[in-house]
């Protein structure tokens, strides 16, 4: 009764389990046997806890949305008792919590059966998965020379391959939209503070880190967001309230939207040629909708926020090591030489830098805010610059934190659309629109406002309506 289990979404899969065509075990049969047949080539699915799984169904799921549908965390932040955690580094292996983080609690709820973790790049940074802890490179599905991205890779990885139909991530300057583009698939960054962070952070990279979901489908994700957003007990601050919440607004178009197309970066230079025509035809057929497009890219002082950004993430990255060390030394075979470097860099930066580079995220922020508010209700670029990247042109092997970020071909250059909303706040997301002549997935970036994440998922569903992404596969995904 199963069928082609990669053909299927979520919300599907949860209709077949509720109709008693098929049973949570026999999903998660389906789902291990998957990885079986298919991880050894990804190297995308860590620490299994399959005892786990089948405990929490012999114990009676929650009657959720997704009741019985197999699921996978991201190996970097979602603290759950059940499923300790690598967090992409050796020096964090094996890592257990005493107490269940808010959003698993809320994922959970759904009625979700997480039987393991995926992986991630050492600290969250980088657009590629390739952690010394996992023993090798996370592969991408499509073609395996390639990154799937990073840093929830592991999970786009996973998703693409027929794993599971949806898996956890979180993007602190494009880590669900990155794997999102690569893979195929969609990714969804909400506004700041839509989702909780609690109790084991206030939040994450100065407000920039958010967690987020890798799926097939646009509805996937509403209900998923749906379930999960609101703050925790504690919460710092709070995102602007919804209106009648991510599902419903999904349920029919939103208004004709002004629409600001970017065929090149935000600051003006070239990008791929395939990527860039992606993006015209994403344009057109927005067109073709109703609404009203016409180019711009925003006035706004990027290569200020992207310092800031590094500044921040380095800090962040050198206190958590630093913690973690608990007086050992910073060696080799327990940080890769990325950290290593940015906890060097942390210890140049004057003890005023964190402060100030927060200030001007926040200033960037508002300079973000006044052009969508004198301008366009959307902004239309690519995810990437590019089609996904061989691996390891971004492994961590190096001890040149910041030029990797944004030095010459860095991760910035790269990726030159995301951290932009990281910085910002403002709601994002990433569509699989097209494919590069070689085979490879396109990702299409789309931004609005503050707050604004009804109408922007709500867009996102209609372009998935116009022009359906879901008969793309990656081969293995139906091998």
């Amino acid at each position: 009764m199963i069928g082609d289990l990669g053909a299927k979404d979520a919300t599907e899969l949860a209709g077949l389990v509720a109709s008693g065509q098929v049973s949570a075990t026999e999903l998660l049969d389906a789902a291990l046997a998957a990885v079986a047949a298919r991880n050894p080539a990804l190297n995308a699915v860590v620490l299994l806890q399959e005892d786990v799984a089948r405990r929490a169904i012999a114990a009676g799921l929650p009657r959720g949305p997704f009741r019985g549908v197999p699921f996978l965390l991201k190996d970097l932040g979602c603290e759950a008792v059940d499923f300790p955690s690598h967090n992409g580094s050796r020096l964090f292996a094996n890592t257990r919590y005493a107490k269940d983080s808010a959003i698993w609690q809320r994922m959970r709820a759904t009625g979700v059966v997480a039987f393991g973790r995926t992986t991630s790049p050492e600290g969250g940074v980088g657009a590629a998965t390739e952690a010394a802890v996992y023993g090798g490179p996370t592969r991408n599905p499509w073609n395996l020379d390639h990154t799937p991205g990073g840093s929830s890779g592991g999970s786009g990885a996973a998703v693409a391959a027929g794993i599971v139909a949806f898996a956890h991530g979180s993007d602190g300057g494009g880590s669900v939209r990155i794997p999102a583009s690569s893979c195929g698939l969609f990714g969804f960054k909400p506004t700041r503070a839509r989702l909780p962070d609690g109790p084991y952070a206030g939040e994450g990279w100065a407000g920039m880190a958010i967690d987020g979901f890798l799926t097939r489908s646009v509805r996937d994700t509403a209900t998923m967001l749906d379930a999960c957003e609101g703050a925790d007990l504690g919460a710092p601050y709070v995102a602007p309230p919804l209106g009648r919440g991510h599902a419903a607004a999904i349920s029919r178009p939103p208004r004709r939207l002004r629409v600001a197309i970017c065929d090149t970066t935000f600051t003006g230079d070239a990008i791929d040629p395939e990527v860039a025509q992606a993006v015209r035809d994403t344009a057109k057929l927005l067109e073709s909708l109703g609404h009203h497009v016409e180019p711009g890219r925003p006035q706004a002082d990027i290569a200020m926020m992207m310092r800031a950004w590094t500044d921040i993430v380095g800090v962040g990255s050198a206190l958590s090591i630093r913690s973690a060390l608990k007086g050992r030394a910073l060696t080799a075979d327990l940080v890769e030489g990325i950290g290593r470097s940015a906890c060097a860099y942390a210890e140049t930066l004057h003890p005023t830098r964190y402060l100030e580079a927060v200030g001007e995220i926040h200033g960037f922020g508002r300079q973000m805010a006044a052009y969508f508010a004198d301008g366009p209700d959307i902004l239309l670029s690519a995810t990437l610059a590019e089609p996904p990247a061989r691996i390891g042109r971004f492994n961590h092997d190096r001890d040149d934190y910041v030029n990797y970020r944004i030095g010459p071909g860095g991760i910035f250059a790269y990726s030159p659309f995301c951290a932009v909303f990281n910085a910002s706040g403002q709601p994002a997301a990433s569509l699989p629109m097209a494919q590069s002549q070689s085979g490879l997935p396109i990702g299409i970036h789309l931004a609005a406002a503050f707050g604004a994440d009804e109408e922007l998922i709500a867009l996102c569903a209609e372009l998935e309506s116009a022009a359906p992404w879901s008969a793309r596969r990656a081969p293995m995904a139906s091998a």
